[in-house]
């Protein structure tokens, strides 16, 4: 019988074909590391933001302060992630608009999250992080002790007239409202945090994929404090 191995198994035999025996195994490493890989690289979808709780404006206000010595062993829960960035930038009305201003209500700001898994873009529409690119890009934003950075682009191609400088100026203000509403929920959350201008804009440029009309503007590591 050609092509065939015979295999011996007591009272019966069993016909094998080799190419199937040899191919066996390779078919399942192959579907293993492929089950691996789409559950690592993918969208991640947030559980909806806790719009109740947490401090007093007041007391939140009396603790906002800049954070920069971050505890790397310890990770924020998907809650928290999706709770922090609904306050940054989070959509609260029915008509799309945000938790943060935006010059003639733009939203030129896209908040980028950079985590071990990989890199995100913040979907605020459904609340969900996209994913960029599957890689910890962490140590280009500057603190890769934080278990989450933020990098603030503007989207220049969203504000039609003025000058790049002029959009970038507009862009710049409106990433410091979002930065406060972080600063105000991290301060409510026992959380340290700092906006920063000291990051590597263009591996982060390169590596975020980023269009010439896109800009980076500043990053904001986000972590539980160093005890």
């Amino acid at each position: 019988m050609t092509g065939l191995t015979l295999v011996d198994c007591g009272k019966c035999s069993e016909v094998t074909p080799p190419m199937k025996r040899t191919l066996a195994p390779l078919l399942t490493l192959v579907l293993t590391l492929s089950a691996s890989t789409a559950l690592r690289a993918q969208d991640l979808a947030l559980p909806a933001p806790q719009k109740t709780g947490g401090l007093p404006l007041m007391e939140a206000l009396a603790r906002r302060a800049s954070g920069r010595n971050f505890d790397a062993a310890r990770e924020l829960s998907t809650q928290q992630l999706a709770n922090l960035l609904w306050a940054g930038f989070g959509v609260n009305r029915p008509d799309g608009r945000r938790t943060a201003p935006s010059a003639s209500n733009l939203q030129d700001i896209d908040i980028y999250v950079l985590m071990k898994p990989g890199a995100y873009v913040y979907d605020a529409a459904h609340h969900t992080l996209r994913l960029v690119v599957a890689q910890d890009l962490r140590a280009l934003g500057g603190k890769p002790e934080a278990p989450v950075t933020l990098i603030y682009v503007a989207d220049l191609s969203k504000r039609a007239s003025g000058t790049v400088e002029s959009k970038q100026n507009v862009a710049n203000i409106n990433s410091g409202f979002i930065s406060e509403n972080v600063y105000l929920y991290c301060a409510s959350e026992g959380l340290a945090t700092v906006y920063r201008g000291g990051y590597d804009r263009q591996a982060l440029t390169e590596k975020l994929k980023l269009r010439p009309d896109q800009g980076l503007v500043a990053s904001q590591p986000v972590a539980y404090p160093k005890p």
